[in-house]
């Protein structure tokens, strides 16, 4: 039996590497690139810039210019990308109840 089409796109989406952190990443408020980088240890600059450029297009995550001098950039979820929270908490309880510890390191804000 073949996967319904919405959680096929929702995997397709969620299922690349980084996405769920960088989306846990911005679910407490907006960030800088820098501060992104921060919180999604491991992940390089060009990965993070492509996955918020994916979740620009998806309409999940807005890129915001704010006129310097410096000239910064920061990254905020849409309403869109707010409305996963409860999905991503459920999958965190989940991951806590069912998955090995070494497979731990889920966002704190994801757990109950």
């Amino acid at each position: 039996m073949a996967p319904e089409s919405g959680i096929t796109r929702v995997f397709q989406m969620l299922g690349k590497r980084w996405t769920g952190l960088v989306l846990a990443a911005l679910m407490n408020g907006p960030g800088h690139f820098a501060q992104l980088r921060r919180a999604v240890p491991g992940i390089s600059e060009r990965m993070l810039s492509d996955r918020l450029s994916e979740l620009g297009a998806l309409g999940l995550v807005v890129r915001t210019v704010e006129e310097g001098p410096p000239l910064r950039v920061s990254y905020r979820l849409t309403d869109a990308g707010l409305a996963l929270k409860p999905a991503m908490t459920e999958l965190t309880r989940w991951a806590d109840a069912h998955l090995p510890d070494e497979a731990a390191g889920c966002p704190q804000e994801f757990r109950a």
